[in-house]
């Protein structure tokens, strides 16, 4: 695809993310897990809270691996974020579905954050190349990894169809990450890595709410 075509394409998986319903590849984790009516009401507002942000984080994964497909001049590596945003679509539409059960909502602010994220992939791309962008890829599943973990110590011992779906979309960064390093992602410095962990703390505290 020459320029134009990417550039369409970006703007079309923009769109998907922001106002479609995004359709899974994989049958929800979720299965027939027990309804959200067995949750407290407190439970049921921790649950959306915390799962409101997880979609969040996945509306940021589309946009950083739509931006990173955009820009690398190497088919084989838009070849290979294609495949692990089309996996990422399935976190998508999981997380929104569990937000309906739960009798939630998505973020005000997904604009926002699939701009920014956007924006970071290409510079990623721009500025440091294929391996610098390997390297954001890698750095940003550890982190989401190691905030999914937590998501498992803090959801209710009782919603068990939100603890599958988390636990799957760790599994699936866990690999996503494995995949990015092997695949020759650089490792990023130390203040960078810091920077990320901070917006992130941003952003998973605004979306915790709004």
């Amino acid at each position: 695809m020459n320029l134009t075509d990417r550039l369409l394409c970006a703007a079309d998986g923009a769109l998907r993310t922001l106002l479609a319903p995004p359709r899974p590849a994989r049958p929800n984790p979720a299965g027939a897990a027990e309804s959200a009516l067995a949750l407290s009401e407190d439970e049921r507002r921790l649950s959306g809270a915390l799962m409101r942000v997880n979609h969040v984080g996945e509306v940021c994964a589309q946009a950083l691996y739509t931006a990173q497909a955009l820009v690398t001049p190497d088919p084989g590596l838009r070849r290979h974020l294609d495949a692990a945003s089309r996996e990422e679509t399935d976190h998508l539409a999981w997380t929104r579905e569990r937000l309906q059960a739960l009798g939630s909502r998505v973020s005000w602010l997904n604009p926002l954050w699939y701009a920014g994220a956007f924006g970071i992939g290409v510079l990623a791309g721009k500025l440091g190349g294929d391996r610098v962008s390997l390297g954001f890829v890698v750095e940003t599943e550890r982190q989401v990894e190691a905030h999914l973990a937590s998501h498992m110590d803090r959801l209710p011992a009782g919603d068990a169809a939100s603890r599958a779906i988390v636990a799957q979309m760790k599994a699936d960064e866990a690999r996503h990450a494995d995949d990015a390093l092997a695949a020759g992602g650089a490792a990023l410095p130390a203040p960078v890595r810091g920077l990320m962990r901070m917006a992130a703390r941003v952003m998973t505290t605004t979306a915790h709410r709004i």
